[in-house]
Order: structure tokens, then sequence, then C-alpha cells
């Protein structure tokens, strides 16, 4: 895969298909970042809701 890294989004999650193997970072132009929970107050309560699964 030629990966563009976007050195605007850093990114460690590997099992993700936007992942620049290479390096940590993410190939998408822009990403969505989302809650699962009703009042968010830590950052494990945040999910990217851009990721798909290698």
């Amino acid at each position: 895969m030629d990966c563009r890294a976007n050195k605007s989004i850093e990114c460690t999650v590997q099992q993700c298909a936007n992942h620049c193997s290479d390096s940590n970072y993410c190939a998408l132009d822009r990403i969505l970042v989302g809650t699962h929970e009703g009042n968010p107050t830590m950052d494990q309560c945040t999910d990217c809701k851009s990721f798909r699964k290698k």
C-alpha cells in the first residue's frame, strides 16, 4: 500500500486500514472523533469514528 502519511494526524492503531505501517500517522485527510458515552469525561470515552479494520 502506498500510504501518504498526514503529519497532522498521529495514530498508533496498527489494526486500522488507514494507518501508515511505516510510521505512526493516518493516511486520511481528516478524521471524525466521536464518543460512546452520554457525558464523556476522560479520553477513554472518545473514539475514532474513521476507523476501518484492516
